[in-house]
């Protein structure tokens, strides 16, 4: 990951604002996270900053939010970042940013969606996304393509969480994997999907999942990548009442695929909060503890 050259402060984000901006330029700002690809501050109490600081990529991600979410948002059930206002590079700042609005709740990776009823919202919530995709509509060969062109990454992370002492089950993680690698491939239309819902991008309030936020994956494709969420999000025991709950009910291959998209999402956060918790660049260590209950729950419950 590289991140920006220029140091995002508040001052800079103020200063932004007093150029492209000025009518927001008075609002209090501070800092809400430093995700992955983006830094996000608060601008008020409704509002957002969301500046790109690490890979050049990033920038594509924000522009296809802004050009998508606002079409998507008034027919989810769930609160999401609805893009407001878009910032142009500039000498101060040479990349795109956006003012959305702001989603309150807590990351999943910190406060973990623990009640019951967190399976018929996320099924409702999914339900709404997956519906066919307008021709135009972004695609992902990488998330979006058969899983079996992940093999190798996923062998790789594998052997590395094994040599780290983190698998307690070798054996059961690879049928996991072979398993979902050889389930028959998508084959309806290509549907809206979010892409990244691990749970640092989904929001809780109560333990109930209240908000799901960035959406730079998004793509128009399989949906099972979504439906890993069943393992990756909620409590134990709800994921019959999600699959009851989701429209339509998922068929046992894309279940199989689900599971399989889990399992690699779960060695992802393992490693990376190993990473976090030995203080490497790059690392978070609250991604660890709900990877390991993913792996857990899908090395010792039936599919």
């Amino acid at each position: 990951m590289t991140h920006t050259e220029t140091e995002i402060t508040a001052d800079l984000v103020r200063d932004l604002l007093r150029d492209q901006h000025p009518d927001l330029a008075d609002r209090p700002v501070r800092l809400g996270a430093r995700g992955w690809d983006n830094q996000l501050w608060r601008l008020g109490d409704d509002l957002a900053v969301r500046l790109p600081w690490a890979t050049q990529s990033a920038d594509e991600l924000l522009l296809k939010e802004h050009t998508w979410l606002p079409t998507l948002a008034p027919r989810l059930p769930l609160p999401i970042p609805v893009p407001q206002r878009l910032g142009e590079p500039s000498p101060r700042f040479p990349r795109p940013w956006l003012i959305t609005t702001w989603v309150p709740g807590d990351p999943a990776d910190q406060v973990p969606s623990s009640h019951p009823n967190s399976a018929t919202v996320l099924a409702a919530f999914l339900t709404a996304l997956h519906q066919p995709a307008p021709d135009q509509a972004p695609a992902s060969h990488d998330r979006g393509g058969p899983l079996a062109a992940h093999s190798h990454g996923f062998a790789m992370q594998l052997a590395e969480a094994t040599d780290r002492g983190l698998i307690p089950d070798l054996p059961a993680v690879r049928a996991v994997w072979e398993d979902a690698v050889a389930a028959p491939t998508w084959t309806g239309p290509p549907l809206w999907v979010h892409g990244d819902l691990h749970p640092a991008n989904v929001l809780t309030t109560n333990g109930t999942i209240s908000g799901v936020v960035d959406f730079g994956a998004l793509f128009a494709g399989d949906p099972s990548i979504d439906l890993a969420a069943a393992w990756t999000l909620l409590p134990d025991e709800t994921r019959e009442a999600f699959h009851a709950a989701y429209q339509p009910p998922p068929d046992p291959a894309i279940l199989r695929r689900a599971r399989g998209w889990a399992a690699g999402r779960a060695l992802a956060g393992i490693l990376i909060g190993e990473a976090g918790r030995q203080g490497r660049p790059g690392g978070k260590p609250t991604w660890g503890p709900p990877a390991q209950a993913a792996l857990h729950r899908l090395t010792t419950t039936n599919p």
